[in-house]
């Protein structure tokens, strides 16, 4: 029996989107494998986190509340995560492949004994998860052989869980751990704060790469990207280079997305940045470069000198919007 045990991600007090995709995967595996879908969702004061969990066509939600999982610690977490794993018969765990899931699964699945597949894109009718390897250039199917099974699941690939009405049993995780051998402990949360939406969130995301050139080049991409209240992306080059934050990477290395619509502002189409974006619904891209790689992902694409190009788009975008 396939039970599929999701690990659900929260922030203040309300379930992160970024956890839906996982949600369907697990209902399809689940239910092809005879089994049930359940949430595990782990903290404190969590009762909204819960209410809305429910809401989600889970079997099971799984309630580990206790004030030493208030702040998030791989250590703690792992060992809650185990035992819930254990408890409720599941064949898999997993999550959305996110920073935090990166962290805590690998933890996870050295507890469980389990073999563990990370961005996985789906699976077969023999139950092998489908991963990609070598930039995405090519998927392989991963046959796990464990009795648990570890996975991180891309969230580009499945199209988020909808809501449902509330239903399924809630059940009490006993959290018995002595938080005060763990070797680590929480300090404090740095929080960089930013008006725009979470990459991985946005419907609009504004990109740019090496061709922006620096900074000034980004200021040009600030101003696309307020007319759609957008995210602004970038290439590992333009992170490597200090002209933004590495938290705003998109690629193999960064956060894989998949908005409404990708903005391609100066970026060249390396395999490794592809990766990372090539499922968004609609993608746009500007290069003077009439051979760059990205305009074979493109939807749209525009061979101009994006220094003059984004002013005379934004100015138009603003007329049609009045």
């Amino acid at each position: 029996m396939g039970n599929a045990l999701i690990i659900a991600e929260h922030k203040d007090g309300k379930l992160r989107s970024v956890s839906l995709p996982a949600f369907a995967f697990a209902k399809d595996y689940a239910g092809q494998r005879g089994g049930e879908f359940h949430i595990l969702v782990m903290g404190h004061n969590l009762g909204s986190v819960v209410e809305e969990a429910s809401c989600y066509g889970a079997a099971k939600v799984h309630v580990a509340d206790n004030e030493g999982l208030g702040p998030y610690l791989a250590e703690s977490h792992a060992a809650v995560a185990a035992k819930a794993a254990r408890d409720s018969g599941a064949e898999v765990v997993a999550a959305t492949a996110t920073a935090m899931a990166k962290d805590l699964l690998p933890r996870i699945s050295a507890k469980l004994g389990a073999g563990m597949a990370s961005d996985i894109l789906g699976f077969n009718d023999q139950g092998y998860f489908q991963r990609p390897v070598w930039a995405g250039s090519a998927v392989v199917d991963t046959e796990i052989t464990t009795p648990f099974k570890v996975v991180t699941v891309r969230g580009t690939e499945f199209e988020p869980a909808p809501k449902v009405a509330s239903g399924g049993d809630k059940a009490d995780v006993t959290v018995d751990l002595d938080f005060g051998s763990l070797k680590k402990r929480f300090l404090n949360f740095e929080e960089i704060k930013s008006e725009r939406p979470e990459l991985t969130e946005a419907a609009v995301i504004v990109s740019g790469g090496r061709g922006t050139k620096g900074e000034e080049g980004f200021k040009l991409l600030d101003r696309l990207a307020d007319i759609f209240t957008a995210a602004i992306g970038a290439t590992r080059a333009a992170v490597d280079a200090g002209w933004v934050p590495n938290d705003l990477q998109v690629g193999q290395t960064g956060k894989m997305v998949a908005p409404d619509l990708y903005f391609a502002i100066g970026i060249s189409g390396a395999i490794q940045h592809l990766a990372g974006m090539k499922s968004s619904k609609v993608i746009v891209a500007i290069n003077k470069d009439e051979e760059a790689p990205i305009f074979n992902v493109a939807d749209y694409g525009l061979v101009a000198d994006l220094f003059k190009a984004v002013p005379e788009l934004v100015e138009e975008i603003k007329k049609v919007k009045g």
